[in-house]
């Protein structure tokens, strides 16, 4: 049988269609040299194993059936009775075994017997520059242990059902085919400094600029709105930092130790306004803003942490990175869209990030 766990520095660009979009970048990544934390992906056919169980792909149809995108409370059943279905089933034992090797192997390398992870959606199609599925599904963090990974899988498949999924896979991309979930599995960054930049403007698209945005702590509490993020605009040609604006940080989310998942706490007040990024951490992240430009040949939406131990610049990881789509031209008024997440989306957590593992 065919292996459907993979490590993610064995994955190229021509493995999006099995594995997604989120793990086949990050393999794209780690190729160029680019600092990512360590992992593995899932592919889709475990979750076409998946399906197979007790016919769960014929009831999950079933339930989609008499679905009217346009009718809330329709969604709302179908996705109820998907996601009931979907929890009452087991990951198939032949993918569990390989997540279990894979796991392991992964806590042998952090040095722990039980590595804490991210467990990450990577649908197909999910990062593509045509069809952004980039927020419709769900991840989660400071997962431990084999049995909450496994089942952290399953509630990402499961994610691929959420209403917001189904309602916008009927109404934007119905052409985008059957959805298929692969699943990302990487080393936990406990991040002091969380955040995103584009490799151009994002309220403009002027192409000389990267643009950053950053907040202490892990991303959920500016997915959140509970604060205004740090705001950088960078020359790609110069250094310089161009404009700057700092925000008002009132919380950040940590992680409790012994505890899973992350928990919200005040700010310091010697740390709320003030800038959560110095000049030398800018220019590493405009130098990595640079080089997977290059890698990619296009302008990209990157995610990024700033692990609270080791020292700068090797405890700055990439976690993402993927085509900036409905860029505005230089001049324009319009203001970049990543479809549903804002201009701000941190992972670690990222927009669908849930603080605690499934």
């Amino acid at each position: 049988m065919t292996p459907v766990v993979r490590q993610l520095a064995e994955l190229r660009a021509g493995d999006t269609e099995l594995f997604g979009g989120k793990s086949a970048s990050l393999g794209e990544l780690i190729a160029a040299g680019i600092n990512v934390p360590p992992g593995f992906a899932v592919s889709t056919e475990a979750f076409t194993l998946f399906l197979s169980v007790d016919r769960l792909g014929e009831r999950i149809a079933d339930a989609l059936s008499g679905v009217d995108p346009a009718d809330v409370g329709s969604v709302q059943r179908a996705s109820e009775e998907i996601a009931e279905a979907m929890r009452a089933t087991d990951v198939p034992e032949s993918v569990r075994a390989e997540v279990s090797r894979a796991y392991g192997a992964l806590g042998e390398q952090a040095g722990v017997d039980e590595a804490a992870v991210a467990v990450r959606s990577s649908a197909r199609g999910e990062d593509s520059a045509d069809a952004t599925f980039a927020g419709q599904q769900d991840s989660y963090l400071w997962v431990a242990g084999v049995d909450d990974v496994c089942d952290a899988i399953r509630e990402c498949w499961t994610s691929l059902y959420s209403p917001p999924a189904i309602t916008y896979r009927a109404q934007i991309a119905a052409g985008a085919g059957a959805p298929a979930m692969g699943v990302t599995v990487q080393l936990m960054v406990d991040a002091e400094v969380s955040g995103v930049m584009f490799t151009c403007s994002p309220a403009t698209g002027d192409p000389s600029i990267v643009s950053v945005n950053s907040s202490w702590g892990l991303g959920l509490a500016v997915v959140g709105g509970e604060v205004t993020p740090d705001e950088f605009a960078i020359s790609k040609v110069t250094g310089e930092i161009l404009r700057q604006t700092i925000g008002d940080k009132a919380v950040e989310y940590v992680h409790a130790p012994g505890e899973r998942g992350a928990r919200t706490a005040p700010t310091p007040d010697e740390r709320r306004n003030i800038a959560s990024l110095d000049a030398e951490r800018l220019a590493g992240l405009l130098a990595a803003a640079k080089a997977i430009e290059r890698h990619f040949g296009s302008r990209q939406d990157i995610e990024w942490a700033l692990a609270r131990s080791g020292t700068f610049p090797s405890n700055l990881y990439m976690l993402q990175s993927r085509p900036v789509t409905a860029t505005p031209t230089a001049g324009s008024d319009a203001v970049q869209d990543r479809k549903g997440a804002g201009a701000m989306a941190l992972v670690l957590g990222t927009f669908g990030v849930k603080p605690a593992g499934g």
